[in-house]
């Protein structure tokens, strides 16, 4: 099991509004009680932004928090580099609980564990791209040829190759919020905060985004906590998702989970909208095939196999349930007939998927063009299941 390399413990945070004088112990008092956010504020003078939240992220994993404007998903990822100081709770990163860190240590914590990437880029226009990539190992101290050739590892990750030298005005929104994730990644951090980072760009740009994060995460494995508003972002992106109303958070799960088992009416409300077939894998529509028999059983036990299950197939398997083939009920009879061999009758070129974690909507087309069903195999060509286009079809139903 993957570390845990991020634990929030009952993060509360309360800003001060008005002026009243903030009374902590009440407001939290009230909270427990279930009073609601106006109360609080006009008797405490105090806004409850996050409520006693807790949750983990492992190493490695995009951890997806979403929720609407003023659920506090904001406040949460300024809490976990200390921009915002929580009134109660524990952040842990590596084991060490960062709300206890003085001064020195936070710009330490900053400069060199956690990076963030904004909505609204957070680059420096006088600067060119490269400069702005190379910015925070400048400021730690790098000497400037191992700066600039980190720099230009990072860009080309980006994908912006040849725009190095270019003015940061010169640039498309796309390639400003590359830049600020080429600038993010060149510091090594262990996390990568990104807050609404691809929420100001237009939907053509922010799908290219993803599906970049998505590539460089893969390659780099990098720990991300990623903040939006967008259920399916969050779902296209998380490998689990946090969603939070009114500064609590109300269910921590993968996207197959949430689907499945969503938490009450408000997260069943907030994931009506997402296609299953984009969350769902093949691994939860494939099933094992009735009738699969061993290429040495021959014909007779293929028949009776479907007969027996009444089906018109067969699968066939060899050794270790290495896959071969499918064989017709109107083909085993010509067999039996006279008329072919049994190794003329196996099909042997079906469609096959080799990672039964391919989202469903990525095998759509591959089975509309396909006789019969699609075949799923794991390494050496082991016969896992089959997936059928009626368990595709089904998957589009939410």
């Amino acid at each position: 099991m993957s570390e845990t390399i991020l634990k929030v413990e009952n993060l509360s945070k309360l800003f001060k509004t008005g002026e009243l004088p903030g009374k902590e112990e009440q407001a939290f008092k009230m909270l427990a009680e279930g009073t609601s956010v106006e109360k609080i504020k006009a008797e405490t003078g105090l806004f409850p932004a996050v409520s006693n939240v807790s949750f983990e992220v492992k190493k490695g994993e995009i951890f997806a928090l979403i929720g609407l404007s003023g659920s506090g998903k904001s406040t949460i990822i300024r809490c976990l580099n200390m921009l915002h100081t929580p009134t109660k709770g524990h952040i842990y990163i590596h084991g060490e609980d960062i709300t206890k860190y003085n001064e020195k240590q936070l710009l330490e914590l900053r400069r060199k564990k956690i990076a963030m990437v904004f909505q609204n880029f957070g680059l420096m226009s006088h600067r060119d791209v490269l400069s702005n990539v190379c910015y925070g190992l400048e400021i730690r101290g790098v000497n400037k040829a191992e700066r600039e050739a980190k720099g230009m590892e990072m860009i080309k990750m980006v994908g912006l190759s040849g725009w190095e030298n270019k003015k940061i005005d010169s640039l498309s929104g796309g390639m400003k919020q590359r830049v600020g994730i080429a600038r993010a990644l060149a510091n090594d951090p262990d996390i990568l905060l990104m807050d609404e980072a691809f929420s100001a760009l237009d939907p053509l740009v922010r799908n290219d985004l993803q599906f970049e994060l998505l590539r460089i995460q893969e390659k780099m494995g990098k720990t991300i906590v990623f903040i939006t508003h967008d259920i399916n972002e969050a779902f296209k992106l998380g490998t689990r998702v946090g969603i939070l109303r009114e500064g609590k958070m109300v269910q921590v799960a993968t996207p197959e989970q949430m689907l499945s088992e969503p938490a009450d009416d408000y997260v069943r409300k907030f994931i009506d909208n997402v296609d299953p077939s984009k969350v769902f894998s093949v691994s939860n529509i494939m099933v094992i095939p009735s009738s699969v028999i061993k290429a040495t059983d021959g014909v007779h036990l293929a028949l009776k196999s479907m007969r027996i299950n009444d089906v018109s197939s067969a699968f066939i398997v060899g050794e270790h349930m290495r896959f071969i083939g499918i064989i017709t009920l109107d083909d085993a009879l010509a067999v039996r007939a006279g008329k072919k061999t049994f190794e003329e009758a196996i099909t042997t070129d079906l469609q096959i998927i080799r990672d039964m974690d391919t989202p469903v909507a990525d095998v759509v087309e591959l089975a509309a063009e396909a006789k019969f069903p699609l075949v799923v195999v794991s390494e050496g060509d082991v016969f896992c299941g089959i997936v059928s286009k009626a368990a595709i079809l089904s998957s589009f139903v939410n």
